[in-house]
């Protein structure tokens, strides 16, 4: 069996004609490199070293998790950091420029005190990771998992009544008992008129009969996220309810079929994009189709009308067509898939069919 690269050393491969050396800050990017899980630590890669420099009350996790790098102490990790290039005589050295503040990159400038030329470095970890290998994978669809054992444990407790925030509380509580890290994002309970708002909060209105209520919740579970949305119904669900519902259904099986290596991201939001407009209710999709998942809820590739993105085989990508009608309510169904060559394959183990309660 062939040896992969390191993805240490696959980020040296990509950078190589652009500079010499690399200053890593955004803290996913850091932990994708390393391992390191710290709240504050920055990396340098050099051709022949590269070192993960955090402060003292990090000394020992570092040690622990870092794989690959040097574990350097420093008051000031950015500092350190840049002393550190400094010695080696960098030239060029890429920073992250979506992530570096114009303060920090003073600094940085500073400390190497002219000699090597600072050159934004875009997003080429960012590139690296939204292509998965099968562990993460794995790791992804152990997250959806959970995250859909939850979402069936909680769906008894779903009533008129009962407040939107106790639910989202409860589904926090149940996501972290069965082993998740924390909850991926802000968990969505949305009933009513204000299951209108794509990102509506949990907050103080009650479930009422015959209304909609949608629910997005993820985990974060081995460093991967999941990202679910499910729609249910309080009653028995008039026609326009139906209607509308299957519409979104369809919106999503259109856009599952068009996933494909190869395929332009944008190529999947028009297919859940037509088929909403054919409804009539392509005026109510107000936000893209979906994004990619993994060390962050939201990462490459991007699949909405403006992405320039082509879908490569490893990516894994949220699916979630909605419909939100101003003072009425909305419907959004979402599911996760990995793309490959012959299509996509789904990671959340749940059915999209309406429940009623």
């Amino acid at each position: 069996m062939p040896v992969t690269p390191s993805r240490l050393e696959r980020l040296r491969r990509l950078a190589r004609r652009r500079c010499d050396a690399l200053l890593i800050t955004h803290l996913p990017n850091v932990l994708y490199l390393t391992g390191f899980r710290g709240s504050s630590g920055v990396v340098a890669v050099a051709p022949e070293a590269a070192a993960l420099f955090v402060p003292a009350l990090y000394r020992t996790q570092a040690r622990e998790e870092a794989r690959e790098v040097e574990v350097r102490v420093a008051p000031d990790p950015l500092r350190g950091v840049a002393r550190w290039l400094w010695a080696r005589r960098a030239r060029s050295v890429a920073y992250e420029d979506l992530h570096l503040t114009l303060g920090q990159l003073e600094l940085v400038r500073r400390e190497l005190g002219g000699r090597a030329e600072l050159v934004a470095g875009g997003r080429w970890v960012e590139v690296m990771r939204a292509t998965k290998g099968p562990e993460e994978i794995a790791r992804i669809r152990a997250a959806q998992a959970l995250t859909a054992r939850v979402f069936e444990e909680v769906l008894p407790l779903v009533r008129p009544g009962v407040l939107e925030r106790d639910l989202a509380a409860e589904i926090d509580y149940r996501l972290r008992r069965h082993g998740g890290q924390k909850p991926a994002f802000d968990t969505i309970v949305a009933s009513g008129p204000r299951a209108a708002l794509p990102h509506g909060r949990a907050g103080g209105k009650r479930l009422g009969q015959n209304e909609l209520v949608i629910f997005d919740l993820g985990v974060i579970l081995s460093d991967y996220h999941s990202d679910m949305t499910r729609t249910v119904f309080l009653g028995d669900p008039p026609a326009r309810v139906k209607r509308i519902y299957r519409a979104v259904q369809q919106a999503l099986e259109r856009a599952r079929k068009a996933v494909r290596a190869g395929v332009p991201a944008r190529a999947v939001d028009a297919a859940a994009r037509r088929h909403l407009e054919r409804q009539g209710l392509g005026r109510y999709f107000i936000h893209g189709t979906g994004h990619g998942l993994g060390l962050e809820i939201h990462e490459d590739p991007r699949v909405a009308r403006t992405s320039d993105a082509r879908l490569a085989a490893g990516n894994v990508i949220t699916l979630e067509p909605g419909v939100y009608i101003p003072g009425w309510g909305g419907v959004r169904i979402e599911d996760v898939v990995v793309v490959g060559w012959r299509g996509a394959r789904t990671l959340t183990p749940l059915s999209t069919e309406l429940p009623c309660l």
